[in-house]
């Protein structure tokens, strides 16, 4: 029997889709939604370590704004109603932002991220602000400030990072969706360890203006939902250009909750030879293999393709983010090192001592590397796939880096090693849950496309969701 009340509980069960949907209907309003998903914030946060921060009475009146709009008979936007709540890293006029660090625990912004204002232009309304890793520079979800964010589904195990709130709340029905960002996989980790979906698109595909930098070359916004079908409507609606991020992309943006029709008969999908398998663990490669077998099963083609350039990707895409960051945080290291984790500032420190040479070969290779897989990968398939992590899902204690353990160094460092190079490549890259392992812990794949064919991605992510129940599945917490 659920925790919730009964009628909390069936609202917190739906989908962003279906929770828009049902407020169009008049089904439901955006009232209850809201009232629903602060009542399992109140809940699971205590467990899960979620939330940050929540603005509860802002929250209701503008959901009560939104529900006048609706019995009015006014437009409705595609998220009309919709309660979500975001990575506190993102920018809103007047309220905190701590960007999960004891730097900024204090700041107040006084401009907002124009994702969030296309989202709530798009009708949906913000809960407060999700835990993440230290300036969203782990791929685990360790915090020394705030605390760890713990897995639903088990709370000693990893959630994955650096938007940890944000998988531990989809998965906990606390909300439909959030916004979380990815620079070295850090959408797709917390989606494929919490047993969600999790998109990001091509580099410059979604406004970066008003969010935390990390690295000006790898960083991407997008969402973490419950399906692709969830995620497709939230790209839709933050994707295209802003005049107020100049390196975001002029491309059209299209209706990628159209191109979601199950169809995917003839798609032809790479299976990488090299690189992604090294060293899998054996239940991992099993439930991959069902998921390759699932959409063979739908017509799909299964291609093996060998990846070029890996080891240089490898390479130069830690070069790169290494070097951004300690540029980005170059003037708070000298000012407060003492307030960063011990781990974050190792990295920071050690971007520094990498020669400028280095940083500028490691930018100036992106356009050969990603031309080779233009002609040798996606000129054998259409989009490609691979295991979210290698291994089962690790244990907090066990990737706790600022232990000094060896092993947990290891461990730590594993856990983004087949998630960094879509970010290097700056493809659009998203995780699909894909069953479970034999700890009870969520398993997740890969689905690379070509430069700005989300639509394609998530229509393979789609097709694979409508034969499987694996994105449906809810953790004990929330049961």
């Amino acid at each position: 029997m659920t925790k919730l009340e009964t009628k909390f509980d069936s609202l917190t069960s739906l989908s962003v889709v279906e929770q828009a949907d049902a407020v169009a209907r008049g089904e439901t309003t955006a009232v209850a939604l809201t009232e629903a998903a602060l009542a399992a914030f109140e809940l699971q946060n205590a467990s899960i370590n979620a939330a940050i921060w929540l603005q509860k009475e802002e929250a209701l009146e503008a959901a009560t704004a939104l529900d006048a709009m609706q019995r009015a008979g006014r437009p409705l936007g595609p998220l009309h109603g919709v309660p979500l709540a975001h990575k506190d890293m993102y920018y809103q006029a007047g309220k905190p932002c701590t960007c999960g660090s004891e730097i900024r625990k204090n700041f107040v912004p006084d401009y907002t991220a124009t994702v969030i204002e296309r989202l709530h232009a798009a009708g949906s309304l913000t809960l407060g602000g999700l835990n993440m890793a230290e300036f969203a520079q782990n791929p685990t979800g360790h915090n020394a400030h705030f605390g760890d964010c713990c897995n639903p589904w088990h709370l000693d195990y990893c959630t994955g990072g650096s938007s940890s709130g944000s998988g531990a709340a989809v998965a906990a029905r606390c909300v439909g969706a959030s916004l979380g960002s990815d620079t070295g996989g850090s959408i797709r980790l917390p989606a494929a360890l919490c047993g969600v979906t999790g998109i990001k698109g091509t580099q410059t595909r979604v406004s970066r203006y008003g969010v935390m930098p990390l690295s000006f070359s790898a960083d991407n916004v997008g969402p973490l939902a419950r399906s692709a079908r969830d995620c497709a409507r939230i790209m839709s609606v933050i994707a295209g250009y802003d005049p107020k991020d100049p390196t975001s992309a002029t491309e059209p943006v299209p209706d990628y909750e159209s191109a979601l029709t199950g169809d995917i008969r003839g798609l032809r999908v790479g299976v990488p030879t090299n690189y992604f398998f090294d060293d899998i663990d054996d239940e991992v490669n099993t439930a991959f293999l069902q998921a390759m077998a699932v959409l063979s099963d739908r017509g799909a083609v299964l291609v093996p393709v060998t990846l070029p350039h890996m080891a240089d990707i490898s390479a130069y895409g830690g070069i790169m983010s290494r070097c951004e960051g300690a540029a980005i945080h170059g003037q708070w290291m000298r000012d407060a090192p003492q307030s960063y984790a011990v781990h974050l500032s190792a990295r920071l420190y050690g971007g520094n001592a990498i020669p400028a040479v280095m940083y500028l070969e490691a930018l100036s290779r992106r356009g050969d590397i990603l031309q080779s897989f233009a002609d040798d990968v996606f000129g054998a398939c259409d989009v490609f796939v691979a295991p979210a992590l290698r291994t089962k899902v690790p244990t907090r204690r066990d990737t706790d880096i600022d232990s000094g353990r060896e092993r947990a160094i290891d461990a730590f460092m594993n856990v983004s090693i087949n998630t960094r190079p879509a970010n290097y490549l700056g493809l659009p890259s998203a995780s699909v849950p894909c069953g479970f392992d034999s700890n009870g812990l969520p398993i997740g794949f890969l689905i690379h496309g070509r430069p700005f064919s989300e639509g394609r991605v998530l229509k393979v992510g789609d097709a694979y969701q409508r034969d499987t129940d694996w994105h449906l599945q809810r953790p004990p917490i929330a049961a």
